[in-house]
């Protein structure tokens, strides 16, 4: 489509970034200081693990072969946004609310084809 992807992660835990690359065509940029979380970071704690979403979710995954780690810091939420082009801001903003919380891909592509090449 022509819209260039970027992701931005919160740190890099041995080869978890490079591991990730054959997955992702776009840049990924590393922010350790986590400006780009917003003045307020949303994480789940130890109670997330009493919600049955988050255990569909790792169940989900596990099926599909995905191990994953222990290492780091894994109780931030993540989330992707569509962002368009000069005064067009964002077209589509999703927020995990749960580990697992999947965006809508026909989403994605729906607001992206909005942006004008």
């Amino acid at each position: 489509m022509g819209v260039p992807l970027y992701a931005v992660v919160k740190e890099d835990v041995g080869t978890e970034v490079q591991n990730f690359r054959p997955y992702f065509k776009g840049e990924i940029f590393l922010d350790e200081k986590r400006r780009f979380y917003g003045p307020r970071e949303r994480k789940m704690g130890l109670l997330a693990f009493m919600r049955l979403g988050v255990w569909l979710s790792g169940v989900r995954a596990f099926r599909k072969g995905f191990i994953g780690n222990v290492l780091g810091e894994g109780f931030v939420l993540g989330g992707v946004f569509v962002i368009g082009r000069g005064q067009q801001g964002i077209l589509l903003e999703h927020r995990e609310k749960e580990f697992g919380d999947k965006v809508d891909i026909s989403e994605v592509l729906k607001a992206a084809t909005k942006i004008p090449q």
